[in-house]
Protein backbone atom coordinates (compact mmCIF):
# COMPACT_ATOMS: atom_id res chain seq x y z
CA UNK A 1 0.00 0.00 0.00
CA UNK A 2 1.32 3.26 -0.74
CA UNK A 3 1.99 5.42 2.36
CA UNK A 4 0.17 8.70 3.40
CA UNK A 5 2.00 11.76 1.84
CA UNK A 6 3.60 13.13 3.40
CA UNK A 7 6.09 10.79 4.58
CA UNK A 8 9.65 12.27 3.73
CA UNK A 9 10.76 15.95 3.13
CA UNK A 10 9.89 18.41 1.33
CA UNK A 11 11.59 20.35 -1.26
CA UNK A 12 10.81 24.15 -1.61
CA UNK A 13 12.79 24.54 -4.23
CA UNK A 14 14.12 28.91 -5.08
CA UNK A 15 15.44 29.06 -8.59
CA UNK A 16 17.49 32.55 -7.11
CA UNK A 17 20.12 32.64 -5.08
CA UNK A 18 20.31 33.13 -1.45
CA UNK A 19 19.45 36.53 0.18
CA UNK A 20 16.59 37.31 -2.35
CA UNK A 21 13.14 37.92 -1.62
CA UNK A 22 11.69 34.46 -2.03
CA UNK A 23 15.02 32.58 -0.06
CA UNK A 24 14.17 35.38 2.93
CA UNK A 25 10.42 34.47 2.86
CA UNK A 26 11.27 30.58 2.24
CA UNK A 27 13.40 30.34 5.50
CA UNK A 28 10.79 32.02 7.19
CA UNK A 29 7.73 29.87 6.61
CA UNK A 30 9.66 26.56 6.02
CA UNK A 31 9.66 25.27 10.09
CA UNK A 32 6.21 26.66 10.70
CA UNK A 33 4.91 24.94 6.57
CA UNK A 34 6.87 21.78 7.98
CA UNK A 35 4.79 21.48 11.49
CA UNK A 36 0.99 21.86 9.21
CA UNK A 37 1.69 19.50 6.56
CA UNK A 38 3.60 16.97 8.87
CA UNK A 39 7.10 16.54 7.67
CA UNK A 40 10.48 18.71 7.07
CA UNK A 41 10.54 21.63 4.66
CA UNK A 42 13.66 22.07 3.10
CA UNK A 43 14.65 25.16 1.05
CA UNK A 44 17.08 24.50 -1.79
CA UNK A 45 18.17 27.23 -3.81
CA UNK A 46 18.85 25.93 -7.42
CA UNK A 47 19.99 29.57 -8.82
CA UNK A 48 21.30 30.18 -12.99
CA UNK A 49 19.98 31.93 -15.71
CA UNK A 50 17.35 34.17 -14.12
CA UNK A 51 15.66 31.20 -12.20
CA UNK A 52 15.21 29.47 -15.31
CA UNK A 53 17.25 26.51 -14.12
CA UNK A 54 15.31 26.08 -10.85
CA UNK A 55 11.92 26.68 -12.44
CA UNK A 56 13.04 23.90 -15.45
CA UNK A 57 14.32 21.12 -12.71
CA UNK A 58 10.89 21.70 -10.55
CA UNK A 59 8.88 21.47 -14.20
CA UNK A 60 10.75 18.19 -14.98
CA UNK A 61 10.13 16.37 -11.38
CA UNK A 62 8.56 14.10 -10.15
CA UNK A 63 4.82 14.62 -9.94
CA UNK A 64 4.56 13.43 -6.18
CA UNK A 65 4.38 16.70 -4.40
CA UNK A 66 8.01 16.58 -2.69
CA UNK A 67 9.61 18.71 -5.05
CA UNK A 68 7.66 22.35 -5.08
CA UNK A 69 8.98 26.02 -6.43
CA UNK A 70 9.21 28.89 -4.71
CA UNK A 71 9.16 31.78 -7.05
CA UNK A 72 9.37 35.10 -7.73
CA UNK A 73 7.40 36.67 -10.77
CA UNK A 74 10.39 38.25 -12.27
CA UNK A 75 11.24 34.18 -13.04
CA UNK A 76 7.81 32.81 -13.76
CA UNK A 77 6.35 35.87 -15.47
CA UNK A 78 8.68 38.03 -17.18
CA UNK A 79 11.42 35.25 -18.39
CA UNK A 80 9.14 33.70 -20.98
CA UNK A 81 9.45 37.20 -22.81
CA UNK A 82 12.93 37.79 -21.96
CA UNK A 83 14.47 34.82 -23.11
CA UNK A 84 13.93 32.68 -26.46
CA UNK A 85 13.37 29.72 -24.68
CA UNK A 86 13.03 29.76 -20.82
CA UNK A 87 12.79 25.82 -20.62
CA UNK A 88 9.30 26.18 -19.41
CA UNK A 89 5.87 27.34 -20.15
CA UNK A 90 4.68 29.27 -16.96
CA UNK A 91 1.05 28.21 -17.54
CA UNK A 92 0.77 24.96 -18.93
CA UNK A 93 3.67 23.12 -16.79
CA UNK A 94 2.42 23.92 -13.25
CA UNK A 95 -0.68 24.49 -11.23
CA UNK A 96 -0.82 27.48 -9.31
CA UNK A 97 -0.33 26.16 -5.31
CA UNK A 98 -0.64 29.37 -2.97
CA UNK A 99 0.03 33.09 -3.45
CA UNK A 100 2.11 34.34 -0.42
CA UNK A 101 2.74 38.35 -0.62
CA UNK A 102 3.99 41.02 -2.76
CA UNK A 103 6.41 43.88 -1.97
CA UNK A 104 8.20 46.97 -3.61
CA UNK A 105 11.36 47.88 -4.82
CA UNK A 106 14.05 50.18 -3.36
CA UNK A 107 16.41 52.48 -5.43
CA UNK A 108 19.41 52.26 -2.06
CA UNK A 109 22.67 54.02 -2.56
CA UNK A 110 25.79 54.09 0.47
CA UNK A 111 25.58 56.26 3.14
CA UNK A 112 27.49 59.66 2.47
CA UNK A 113 26.25 59.04 -1.48
CA UNK A 114 25.40 62.69 -3.35
CA UNK A 115 22.19 60.46 -4.65
CA UNK A 116 20.32 61.20 -1.57
CA UNK A 117 16.98 61.38 -3.23
CA UNK A 118 15.33 60.88 -7.04
CA UNK A 119 15.68 64.65 -7.60
CA UNK A 120 19.46 64.06 -7.33
CA UNK A 121 19.68 60.85 -9.64
CA UNK A 122 17.68 62.40 -12.36
CA UNK A 123 19.75 65.79 -12.58
CA UNK A 124 23.09 63.56 -12.20
CA UNK A 125 21.55 61.35 -14.60
CA UNK A 126 20.77 63.97 -17.14
CA UNK A 127 24.10 65.58 -16.80
CA UNK A 128 25.98 62.76 -17.93
CA UNK A 129 24.06 60.32 -20.04
CA UNK A 130 25.09 56.63 -19.58
CA UNK A 131 27.64 57.67 -16.90
CA UNK A 132 25.09 56.73 -14.27
CA UNK A 133 24.89 53.16 -13.17
CA UNK A 134 22.67 50.53 -10.97
CA UNK A 135 22.61 47.44 -10.15
CA UNK A 136 20.36 44.69 -10.19
CA UNK A 137 19.43 41.29 -9.32
CA UNK A 138 20.34 39.82 -13.02
CA UNK A 139 19.38 40.80 -16.68
CA UNK A 140 15.14 41.12 -17.17
CA UNK A 141 14.42 40.81 -13.28
CA UNK A 142 12.18 43.51 -11.73
CA UNK A 143 15.20 45.06 -10.28
CA UNK A 144 16.31 45.81 -14.03
CA UNK A 145 13.18 46.79 -15.51
CA UNK A 146 12.33 49.13 -13.51
CA UNK A 147 15.47 50.66 -13.66
CA UNK A 148 14.76 50.87 -17.17
CA UNK A 149 10.66 52.38 -16.56
CA UNK A 150 12.96 55.11 -14.59
CA UNK A 151 15.07 56.04 -17.39
CA UNK A 152 12.05 56.31 -20.00
CA UNK A 153 9.68 58.02 -17.57
CA UNK A 154 12.66 60.20 -16.54
CA UNK A 155 14.05 60.81 -19.93
CA UNK A 156 17.29 59.61 -18.57
CA UNK A 157 19.72 56.92 -19.39
CA UNK A 158 21.28 54.93 -16.04
CA UNK A 159 23.87 52.28 -17.39
CA UNK A 160 22.28 48.80 -16.25
CA UNK A 161 24.84 46.42 -13.92
CA UNK A 162 23.54 43.13 -13.85
CA UNK A 163 24.05 40.38 -11.11
CA UNK A 164 23.95 37.47 -9.95
CA UNK A 165 21.16 37.80 -7.39
CA UNK A 166 20.58 40.55 -4.97
CA UNK A 167 23.09 40.00 -2.44
CA UNK A 168 26.49 39.99 -4.71
CA UNK A 169 24.22 43.58 -5.93
CA UNK A 170 23.57 45.00 -2.88
CA UNK A 171 27.61 44.10 -1.61
CA UNK A 172 28.88 46.06 -4.61
CA UNK A 173 26.65 49.01 -3.63
CA UNK A 174 27.71 49.03 0.02
CA UNK A 175 31.84 48.81 -1.31
CA UNK A 176 31.21 51.42 -3.71
CA UNK A 177 31.89 49.66 -6.53
CA UNK A 178 28.42 50.89 -8.24
CA UNK A 179 26.71 53.71 -6.76
CA UNK A 180 22.62 52.55 -7.12
CA UNK A 181 20.98 49.78 -7.23
CA UNK A 182 17.43 48.33 -6.80
CA UNK A 183 16.58 46.06 -4.79
CA UNK A 184 13.47 43.87 -3.20
CA UNK A 185 12.40 45.81 0.51
CA UNK A 186 12.94 42.21 2.25
CA UNK A 187 16.56 41.97 0.93
CA UNK A 188 17.29 45.55 1.71
CA UNK A 189 15.16 46.67 4.98
CA UNK A 190 17.73 45.71 7.25
CA UNK A 191 20.82 47.72 5.56
CA UNK A 192 18.45 50.27 6.15
CA UNK A 193 17.48 49.83 9.54
CA UNK A 194 20.99 49.71 10.56
CA UNK A 195 22.31 52.74 8.02
CA UNK A 196 24.27 50.45 6.07
CA UNK A 197 22.01 52.15 2.83
CA UNK A 198 19.72 54.74 2.43
CA UNK A 199 16.75 54.36 0.67
CA UNK A 200 16.10 56.98 -2.63
CA UNK A 201 12.50 56.02 -3.69
CA UNK A 202 10.22 52.85 -3.44
CA UNK A 203 8.77 51.42 -6.63
CA UNK A 204 5.52 50.73 -5.17
CA UNK A 205 1.75 52.35 -5.94
CA UNK A 206 1.61 54.08 -2.14
CA UNK A 207 4.09 54.32 0.05
CA UNK A 208 4.63 51.34 2.27
CA UNK A 209 3.06 50.73 5.77
CA UNK A 210 6.74 48.91 6.62
CA UNK A 211 8.36 52.43 5.69
CA UNK A 212 5.96 55.25 5.27
CA UNK A 213 9.11 57.56 5.51
CA UNK A 214 10.48 56.89 1.58
CA UNK A 215 8.57 58.36 -1.33
CA UNK A 216 7.46 56.44 -3.92
CA UNK A 217 8.69 57.56 -7.59
CA UNK A 218 5.22 57.11 -8.87
CA UNK A 219 4.76 60.38 -6.81
CA UNK A 220 7.39 61.78 -9.71
CA UNK A 221 6.96 59.40 -12.05
CA UNK A 222 2.86 57.70 -12.42
CA UNK A 223 3.99 55.23 -14.56
CA UNK A 224 6.91 53.92 -13.00
CA UNK A 225 5.04 51.07 -10.37
CA UNK A 226 6.48 47.88 -9.83
CA UNK A 227 6.72 45.15 -7.31
CA UNK A 228 7.69 41.59 -6.84
CA UNK A 229 5.35 38.57 -5.75
CA UNK A 230 6.06 35.30 -3.79
CA UNK A 231 3.87 32.04 -4.69
CA UNK A 232 4.33 28.54 -4.47
CA UNK A 233 3.86 26.18 -7.55
CA UNK A 234 3.31 22.68 -8.48
CA UNK A 235 4.58 20.96 -11.57
CA UNK A 236 1.81 19.66 -13.71
CA UNK A 237 0.20 15.97 -12.81
CA UNK A 238 1.05 16.83 -8.65
CA UNK A 239 -2.79 14.76 -7.49
CA UNK A 240 -5.47 17.35 -6.50
CA UNK A 241 -5.10 15.85 -3.34
CA UNK A 242 -1.62 16.66 -2.54
CA UNK A 243 -2.46 19.87 -4.12
CA UNK A 244 -4.99 20.22 -1.52
CA UNK A 245 -3.23 19.25 1.59
CA UNK A 246 -0.68 21.70 0.88
CA UNK A 247 -2.76 24.38 0.27
CA UNK A 248 -4.32 23.90 3.33
CA UNK A 249 -0.86 23.74 5.32
CA UNK A 250 0.05 27.08 4.15
CA UNK A 251 -3.29 28.22 5.31
CA UNK A 252 -2.38 27.31 8.74
CA UNK A 253 0.59 29.20 8.17
CA UNK A 254 -0.67 32.28 6.86
CA UNK A 255 -2.98 32.22 9.78
CA UNK A 256 -0.16 31.85 12.32
CA UNK A 257 0.57 35.70 13.82
CA UNK A 258 4.28 35.14 14.51
CA UNK A 259 4.45 33.96 10.72
CA UNK A 260 2.95 37.03 9.56
CA UNK A 261 4.56 39.64 11.28
CA UNK A 262 8.26 38.16 10.61
CA UNK A 263 7.11 38.29 6.92
CA UNK A 264 5.09 42.06 7.69
CA UNK A 265 8.36 43.18 9.37
CA UNK A 266 9.85 42.30 6.13
CA UNK A 267 8.04 44.47 4.14
CA UNK A 268 5.26 42.27 2.38
CA UNK A 269 1.96 43.02 2.00
CA UNK A 270 -0.14 39.65 2.68
CA UNK A 271 -3.43 40.56 0.85
CA UNK A 272 -4.21 36.94 -0.30
CA UNK A 273 -4.70 35.68 -3.73
CA UNK A 274 -6.80 32.52 -3.96
CA UNK A 275 -5.04 30.27 -6.04
CA UNK A 276 -7.89 30.04 -8.52
CA UNK A 277 -7.10 33.88 -8.54
CA UNK A 278 -3.13 33.14 -8.41
CA UNK A 279 -3.15 31.63 -11.98
CA UNK A 280 -5.44 34.62 -13.62
CA UNK A 281 -2.80 37.07 -11.89
CA UNK A 282 0.42 35.03 -13.98
CA UNK A 283 -1.32 35.52 -17.00
CA UNK A 284 -2.11 39.10 -16.13
CA UNK A 285 1.78 39.64 -15.45
CA UNK A 286 2.56 37.62 -18.72
CA UNK A 287 1.03 40.66 -20.68
CA UNK A 288 1.97 43.43 -18.38
CA UNK A 289 6.26 42.47 -18.55
CA UNK A 290 5.73 41.47 -22.11
CA UNK A 291 5.15 44.72 -23.04
CA UNK A 292 7.51 46.28 -20.83
CA UNK A 293 10.15 43.94 -21.87
CA UNK A 294 9.72 44.94 -25.40
CA UNK A 295 9.89 48.70 -24.59
CA UNK A 296 12.91 47.78 -22.74
CA UNK A 297 14.57 45.83 -25.70
CA UNK A 298 16.08 43.39 -23.58
CA UNK A 299 16.49 39.82 -25.11
CA UNK A 300 18.62 37.39 -23.53
CA UNK A 301 19.43 33.79 -25.67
Amino acid sequence: MAQPYPNKSINLVVPQAAGGTNDIVGRLIAPAFGEAIGSSVVVENRPGAGGNIGTQSVARSAKDGYTLLLTINSAQAINPSLYKNPGFDPVNDFVPLYYIGATPYLLVSPPGSPYKTLADVVAAAKKKPGELSYASAGNGTVSHLLGAMLNASAGIEMQHIPYKGVAPAINDVLGGQVPLAFASLPSAINYIKTGKLQAIAISSAKRSSAAPEIPTIAETYPDCVGEVWVAIFAPIGVSADVIKKNQVAMDKVMARADVREKLIAQGLDLNPVPPTKLGALLKEELLKWAKIVKASGAQLD
